[in-house]
């Protein structure tokens, strides 16, 4: 079912603060930033090696689902996010072996690929987001 570990979402207040720690003193590629209206979220991509990106995270708004995050939890790990191949068949299956889902059917995420988040109480309080490669939409790592 999951091909890799895409990508792990860190809520920061400030991605321009947060990028100085990632980039300047960990040395990673960044790869860039975009704004996710959706989700009113501003998004930031590192390169941690190989396939594996660090996605920093920034409400837009003091109602975004990041804002709400950091009111209660601080900045740190908001998600780990798992790359499949055809998600609304994965929602499916894990839908019929009682997973709680917050996504039932995918939906548009950053770099235009197709998500869903799980709910957390199935992993253990961890929040897992499963993503799609849209063709075209991942970001180039060079």
């Amino acid at each position: 079912m999951v091909k890799k570990v895409d990508h792990i979402g860190i809520a920061v207040h400030s991605i321009e603060e947060a990028l100085f720690f990632y980039k300047d003193i960990l040395q990673l590629h960044f790869l860039g930033m975009e704004e996710v209206h959706t989700q009113q979220v501003k998004v930031a991509f590192l390169s941690a090696g190989g396939e594996t990106k660090i996605e920093l995270l920034e409400p837009m708004s003091a109602d975004s689902p990041i804002a709400k995050f950091l009111e209660k939890k601080g900045e740190g790990i908001h998600h780990i996010a798992f790359g499949v191949d055809d998600l609304s068949i994965r929602l499916e299956e894990l839908k019929i072996r009682g997973i709680p889902l917050i996504d039932e059917v995918p939906r548009r995420g950053a770099a235009n690929n197709q998500i869903a988040f799980l709910h957390p109480k199935a992993a253990k309080n961890v929040l897992v987001e499963l993503c799609e490669k849209s063709h075209g939409g991942d970001r180039d790592e060079s």
